[in-house]
């Protein structure tokens, strides 16, 4: 009876070693390390791809020094952080990061470097997931001719109203096709947002930052502060939602610039979009500075500077009320 124990105690034990247990709660990644490693500090993984399917949820993958390491599925709650060395991925042809998790997960990005090579999808892609904080980091070069592609980062949620902080985050040279953007947030279904972008860096793309409730009926609440929206192709920032049925999005713009861009500075479009804009910029545009059109509601807190636009005085601008 003894050793029937001990042989169950031992298979009881075996059963509690398996793959979850083998997880661990932070793991490295090395320019010069390997796959087959279990994502130690001192046998570190090779890319984000493989260090992932050791990380337990809410775990941390760490970068160890200098390296590419890939694009990488996220769906449990995780951290991604290159703090003192570059994090790199090369997202040539694909997409850097796309984040489908659950609807309590939070996934944390910061110090990652995501170089599109001129043909990247999207530089970050969020499906679905609780939260998603993105700060210190580049993505450029995500060009193209796809449609619906080529976007630094894309939010695409169908369901829930997640949270979306983007901080000290640098986004140049992406778009190709009509209604791509730095920052594109446009989710579907009952999908909202409540989107922080702080210190944000919007240049050399179609749109700087494009805000569109056409395809959905959640809320979308946006914040930028202290942010720049500069020589894009088209608008420096574009929302629209032009239906009843359609999305509820306020934005407010603070303490930021919208200049050099092909068209307007900032531009609201539709009867559900309503844009505040206060201490802030919009000069030397190829449109207005600032523009409402369509039933868009575009409010200036009469503290903005909108010279030297090519089209001239702004348009269907009204004064906005502080609360």
């Amino acid at each position: 009876m003894r050793k029937l124990a001990l042989l169950l105690s031992a298979a009881c034990l075996a059963g509690l070693a398996g793959p979850a247990a083998a997880q661990a709660s932070r793991t490295w990644v090395s320019g010069v390390g390997d796959d087959a490693n279990p994502c130690s500090r001192t046998a570190p993984c090779k890319t984000f791809a493989g260090a992932i399917s050791k990380t337990a949820a809410n775990g941390e993958i760490s970068v160890l020094d200098p390296g590419g390491f890939g694009g990488v599925t996220i769906t449990k709650s995780i951290s991604i952080v290159a703090d003192g060395s570059e994090g790199g991925i090369l997202a040539a042809g694909v997409t850097g990061i796309l984040v489908n998790a659950g609807a309590n997960d939070i996934v944390n990005i910061r110090g990652l470097v995501i170089e599109g090579a001129g043909t990247c999808f999207n530089g970050i892609r969020f499906f679905a997931g609780g939260a998603l904080h993105v700060q210190d980091t580049v993505i450029r070069g995500c060009r193209g001719a796809s449609a619906g592609a080529h976007n630094g980062i894309v939010i695409a949620n169908s369901a829930g109203t997640p949270e979306i902080d983007l901080t000290d985050v640098l986004i140049e040279d992406t778009g190709g096709v009509a209604g791509a953007a730095g920052v594109l947030i446009k989710p579907t279904g009952t999908g909202g947002a409540k989107v922080t972008m702080t210190r944000v860096q919007s240049l050399n793309n179609l749109i700087g930052v494009s805000i569109d409730g056409d395809n959905s009926t959640g809320p979308i609440d946006v914040n930028i502060q202290d942010s720049q929206m500069s020589g894009n192709a088209a608008q420096g920032l574009f929302s629209t939602s032009p239906n009843g049925a359609d999305s509820l999005v306020k934005v407010m713009v603070s303490r930021s610039v919208a200049s050099n861009n092909g068209t307007n500075g900032i531009q609201s479009v539709g009867q559900r979009s309503t844009v505040r804009v206060g201490e802030s910029a919009a000069t030397n545009n190829g449109g207005v500075g600032l523009q409402a059109n369509n039933s868009g509601i575009l409010q200036s807190y009469g503290d903005n500077y909108t010279d030297g636009n090519t089209g001239g005085l702004d348009v269907g601008v009204t004064p906005a009320t502080p609360h």
